[in-house]
């Protein structure tokens, strides 16, 4: 599956945008102006986004991954 593949289907899932998770990362404190904040782990985004949006592990570190800035 292609890393836009992911973010689609999260979109399809939770009705919210890649950029709607940056924003709920910066509201969360893990990120500051669109950056990770030293410190914050992996893991901490990982299981927020499993917990909160019931987002499976690959679906998850996709999320991570592109709140952390890859977008392709």
């Amino acid at each position: 599956m292609s890393f836009q593949a992911y973010l689609d289907n999260i979109q399809t899932k939770t009705d919210k945008t890649p950029e709607d998770f940056k924003a709920l990362a910066e509201v969360k404190d893990f990120t500051e102006n669109g950056e990770l904040k030293k410190g914050v782990k992996a893991t901490e985004i990982i299981n927020w986004l499993k917990e909160e949006f019931d987002l499976g592990h690959g679906h998850a570190m996709a999320m991570y991954a592109y709140i952390k800035g890859k977008r392709s």
